[in-house]
């Protein structure tokens, strides 16, 4: 969390900077169109600055992931940047369109253009962009209405997923919109400056991500195919195992990583974590999904050994790194996945060292089968497994984590599970000495209203009453 604040707000800085360098908020005439028209081009090159960064990171840019800690965190700074793009693009609306609205009210009277303000006396750019005004005024003001309610529409987190995975992909044709209404109405001055250089770059960027988008080319290169080898179900967990059969693109994973599947091309693709280790021989991979809702909860009843799915992937950075001389590792519910991952590569690789591990899966339920095949994996890992089962034992809190595990403040502390959660287990540890970058919790939800399995997914206590909602950090 703490990078990507600050490179939002390094972010916001860095293009104040280099505007300020080619302009100032105090102009020489400090009449109210003076004002108006520097605020309107701050407020324009500040809105399609966080616009054309969030449209890159939708593209899911493997080569920035690994500098944002993850796909998880890269999804929640696209999402501050839209929101930051709603309020600083409203403001520039604002002053835009209030003026208009003033002056035909009789409130303000606009100034008349001086002299040299003919198109012969400009360059051939400027008097060429000076005729696409009005289109690009009244385009770009279109533009904002559909990108305003695509964006609120994102935060409204029961708007149903399926449909917002089809409209927020509307956002990129808002956004070439813009580039255009960006392009002929940027004061050309600029051009010649550093802030003019540096939004180019953005807008180029920017254009071919949302190229990207429109094709449905995101993840193309990092995109395989599979079969259906296998299907279990735990109906007492509600939950369902499906081992894949993967085509030689796909190039391995870590345990703790999540991919994108896509098994029906009306409902899109779903990222689910992946709850096996990686074996170039058998080229097979496992997903653990619980039915928490209208897609997940008729994947039994839809899927068949046999079919064929198409995986995006591997993305995310919960991948139990580090030197510390011992890891904690919680998995709450289905956010047990990503430790199964991990202990079947532990056990694959017959690693050991000098980590000692102890796992704590807080559940409401038990399935005899599934609880077997997690102690084997504990035991073949050499994990030590500490299984909470609500109504029958203590919740885990902080003090009694620490109480059962005396060297915690020594450990690195892995949490998969509701997002509340894990925000009171860092408080107390951190309260009590532990180091704040030594707790690793991802950052992505599910919606609520259509489900999907997902990396480490979040929600309200009790520990296995997941969201199934991939929060509004990010698009599909």
């Amino acid at each position: 969390m703490k990078r990507i604040t600050w490179v939002f707000w390094g972010f916001l800085a860095v293009l104040t900077g280099l505007w300020l360098m080619a302009d100032t908020l105090l102009p020489a005439q400090r009449g109210y169109f003076d004002f108006r028209t520097v605020w309107v081009q701050y407020t324009g090159v500040i809105a399609m600055g966080v616009m054309s960064l969030a449209m890159l990171l939708a593209v899911r840019p493997v080569w920035l992931e690994r500098h944002l800690d993850g796909l998880d965190k890269m999804y929640r700074l696209h999402k501050w940047l839209g929101i930051g793009a709603l309020v600083v693009g409203t403001v520039h609306w604002l002053w835009a369109k209030g003026t208009k609205w003033a002056v035909g009210w009789g409130w303000l009277t606009k100034p008349a253009r001086g002299a040299g303000g003919g198109a012969a006396e400009l360059g051939a750019i400027e008097a060429a962009l000076r005729g696409w005004r009005g289109t690009a005024e009244t385009m770009g003001e279109w533009a904002f209405y559909g990108a305003v309610l695509l964006i609120v529409l994102a935060l409204v987190k029961r708007f149903p997923y399926r449909l917002f995975a089809k409209t927020h992909k509307l956002l990129a044709v808002a956004y070439l919109v813009l580039v255009f209404h960006t392009v002929v109405l940027t004061k050309i001055d600029y051009w010649a400056q550093p802030v003019g250089w540096v939004q180019a770059v953005l807008l180029v960027a920017g254009t071919v991500s949302a190229v990207i988008v429109l094709l449905g080319r995101i993840g193309a290169r990092r995109t395989a195919h599979g079969t259906i080898e296998s299907l279990e179900r735990f109906p007492t967990l509600h939950m369902l195992e499906t081992t894949l059969l993967l085509d030689e693109r796909w190039a391995g994973h870590q345990p703790g990583q999540f991919a994108f599947l896509t098994s029906s091309a009306a409902e899109g693709a779903h990222p689910y974590t992946i709850a096996s280790a990686w074996n170039p021989q058998d080229r097979c991979i496992s997903f653990v999904t619980k039915a928490l809702g209208d897609h997940t909860g008729t994947l039994h009843e839809r899927l068949r050994v046999g079919d064929r799915v198409k995986i995006e992937g591997p993305y995310g950075h919960f991948t139990f790194e580090g030197d510390a001389p011992q890891q904690i590792w919680i998995g709450a519910g289905i956010g047990i996945t990503p430790f199964i991952a991990r202990m079947k590569h532990l056990a694959q690789a017959g690693a050991r060292g000098p980590t000692v591990v102890d796992l704590f899966h807080p559940t409401a339920a038990i399935d005899p089968a599934a609880l077997q095949k997690l102690q084997a994996n504990a035991r073949a890992a050499g994990v030590r497994l500490h299984l909470l089962v609500d109504g029958q034992d203590e919740r885990l809190t902080g003090e009694r984590l620490r109480q059962m595990v005396p060297g915690w403040k020594n450990a690195s502390v892995w949490f998969c599970g509701p997002a509340g959660f894990g925000q009171a287990l860092r408080a107390d540890l951190t309260a009590q000495g532990l180091p704040d970058d030594a707790f690793h919790q991802e950052l992505v939800q599910m919606r609520r209203t259509t489900a999907a399995p997902v990396p480490c997914a979040r929600s309200a206590w009790p520990p296995n009453a997941l969201l199934p909602l991939w929060e509004r950090a990010g698009p599909r």
